[in-house]
Parts: structure tokens; sequence; C-alpha cells
């Protein structure tokens, strides 16, 4: 307790604090206005972000993670090129190239090129990081979800760290929860702020990038990110495949996202996360459980995989009787 609780307090109240200043003192900030994918109808800051960037810095005093440097640095990248973006507005054209350099350059220097994966493989998970990388991006439009699955999936991966005596990652990915936790203090419904880019695109980096380094030390299998964050995977994947099957235009923005639609149908922010918290904790506790337990995995995806099926038929089935009224 006494090497997690100094980078994990810190990362909490550096970001809590940065982020209650900022919006007390009410200094020219990025917006995020209503359009056609938005939930929200009046203007709201989108800088959430930056209290997590902080928490996380102020948290390596502490946590002083080894062997982390190049991925912590490819995140803090991605953190300046979305800042610009959360301002100036940069197109897809722009930002795609940076996002498959950092997931290349990630994957280069991961170990995983030591024999391990074949080169289509590490194409495949390179692909897979930039996927993870806009992940968030894709799932950050309803009041505390993006927060809630922050403060979830990271303390997954600082569990099973833990229970497999890695005390370095166990304290960097524990400090990335609590400063998640700092942001979901304003943006629990109703949302003061917004992740906006700058947080969005490095957390989701994050989620790639520590998940493929649990993977590399041994302490748990690639399913384990994969169950840790399926509440935004399932969703973003299955909508994405979606649109790409009927030939839509995947860039474009849009609120067909199961989450959205549930908004759509009626329900309140604090009525989606009262359903979608519940999930992300058993789900977190199936992903620990797993990385102890390597026997129960086939038996947890294949629990995990149908009740994901009949979630989403669920809501499918609701939509298609409101659309047909």
């Amino acid at each position: 307790m006494s090497e997690w609780l100094p980078p994990v307090l810190t990362a909490f109240l550096v970001s809590f604090w940065l982020l209650f200043w900022l919006l007390r003192l009410r200094i020219a900030l990025p917006l995020d206005h209503p359009n056609q994918r938005s939930l929200h109808a009046l203007p709201v800051p989108r800088i959430g972000g930056l209290g997590f960037l902080a928490g996380i810095g102020a948290s390596l005093f502490w946590a002083r993670p080894a062997g982390l440097d190049a991925l912590l640095l490819l995140a803090l990248a991605l953190a300046v090129l979305s800042w610009v973006d959360d301002w100036r507005g940069l197109s897809v054209r722009v930002r795609l190239p940076f996002h498959f350099a950092a997931a290349g350059l990630l994957v280069a220097t991961s170990g995983l090129t030591d024999g391990l994966i074949a080169w289509p493989g590490l194409f495949a998970l390179t692909l897979a990081v930039v996927w993870m990388t806009n992940l968030y991006n894709f799932m950050d439009g309803a009041d505390g979800l993006a927060g809630g699955m922050t403060v979830s999936g990271f303390a997954v991966y600082a569990g099973a760290a833990w229970l497999g005596g890695d005390a370095d990652l166990a304290r960097i990915t524990g400090a990335i929860a609590a400063a998640g936790a700092g942001f979901l203090c304003f943006n629990f419904p109703p949302a003061r702020l917004f992740l906006g880019d700058v947080g969005a695109i490095p957390l989701g980096f994050l989620a790639a990038a520590l998940g493929l380094e649990g993977w590399r030390r041994g302490l748990w299998s690639p399913a384990l990110p994969v169950l840790a964050f399926a509440p935004f995977i399932i969703d973003a994947g299955v909508t994405l495949l979606r649109r790409l099957l009927r030939g839509e235009n995947a860039g474009q923005a849009h609120r067909e996202h199961y989450y959205q639609r549930l908004v759509r149908m009626g329900w309140s922010h604090r009525r989606l996360l009262i359903a979608v918290y519940p999930l992300m904790l058993v789900s977190a506790i199936s992903a620990v459980w797993m990385a102890h337990s390597p026997g129960w995995q086939t038996t947890l995806i294949t629990i995990w995989g149908g009740l994901y099926v009949w979630g989403l038929a669920w809501v499918d089935r609701r939509w298609r009787g409101r659309v047909e009224n």
C-alpha cells in the first residue's frame, strides 16, 4: 500500500484541482459545440484531458515506471497533436498518419518483433493500436461514460499487474485510473466538461500500449485488455462494422452507437450509467480473475460473448420498435 498510495493520490489530486481551477477561472477554453453526433444541447469545455495528463505527469515523480519512457513519450506527442486539434480542428488526413506512426513505433519497440509474432501479425497489431487510439474519441459522447471506463479499465491493468508481482506497471496504471477519477468528478452527469481529443486520443493509445506491455511482460494474455475495455470495444466495433456493411462513410460523425441510441430512446445519462457501470465493474472483476486464473479464459470469453450478443440484440429490437412506431 505504501508503494501505491503516493502516485495514485497525487494523480487524483492534481487532476481534480487543475480542472477545478480551470473551470473556476473561466479562462478561454476550447468548447465542444453540439453537432450531428452530440447528445448535449449547450457548448461544454473539452479540457478534461488536461487534468488527466497533469495527474499522470505528477504521479511519475512517485511511480517512476521502468522501461516505459518511449511509450509515455508517444502518448504525450499524441496529446500535443490532439490539443492542436481541439483548437484548430485538424482533418482526419492530418491526424491519422500520426496515429499510425505512433502505433508503428510502439509495436516496433515493444519487443514483440523478436520472433514472437509474424510480420502480418505485427501489422494487424499496429492496426489494432490505431483502432484503440481512436476508441475513446468514438465513445466519449455521454456524461460519465469515458471517465467510468478509464477508472474501470486501467484499474484492471493495475490489479492484474499487482497480482503478477509487477509493482512498476501496477503503480502507473493505478495512477491513470486515479487521474480518470479526478476527471470523472466533473464529467458525471450533468457534465461540466468533456475529455476532448487531448485526453481521448492518449487515453486510447495508453489502453492499447499498456495492454501490450502487460502481455510482453507475461502478466496476461491479449484477451485481458479486450475484456477490460469490452464495453467500449464491442459498441464501437459493432457500430463501425454495421456502417461499413451498409456502405456508409466510416469517418462521418453520427449518433448510431448503442449508448447513443439508448439516450435517444429516452434514457437519461444517469440511467445509462446505472446500466453501464455495473457492466464495467463485473467485466473488470472477470478480467482480473482471468489474469490470475488463465484456465477460466475460454469459459469467461464465451459467457461474455453471449451476454454482449444478447444485450446488443435487445437494444436493436427496442430501436426498431421505436422507429416503426
